[in-house]
């Protein structure tokens, strides 16, 4: 097994793992609740699919490109993102 690939997929896992967990604070503290999770989704998916790959020691690059697309995608819009569900939502 690649150790690049096994590396980078656990990264990927335990940022998916940490961003809802921070966007649940976030919630607890006073932020938008329906933005915050619906930003949150992909990591959700992210992290499920992540465990289950690591827990059966199956790596997949497809699932590290996925991740850095996705992860780096919400991390750009996500300001503009999150204004446009809020606005979208509180209609």
């Amino acid at each position: 097994m690649n150790r690049s690939l096994v590396i980078i997929s656990r990264i990927i896992l335990y940022y998916s793992i940490f961003y809802p967990i921070m966007k649940i604070i976030a919630i607890a503290q006073g932020a938008w609740l329906l933005p915050n999770l619906i930003i949150a989704a992909p990591f959700l998916i992210l992290a499920a699919l992540g465990w289950r790959l690591n827990k059966q020691k199956n790596y997949s690059w497809l699932y590290v490109i996925a991740g850095v697309v996705v992860i780096s995608l919400i991390r750009y819009y996500e300001t503009e993102w999150m204004f446009w569900l809020n606005e979208t939502f509180s209609s």
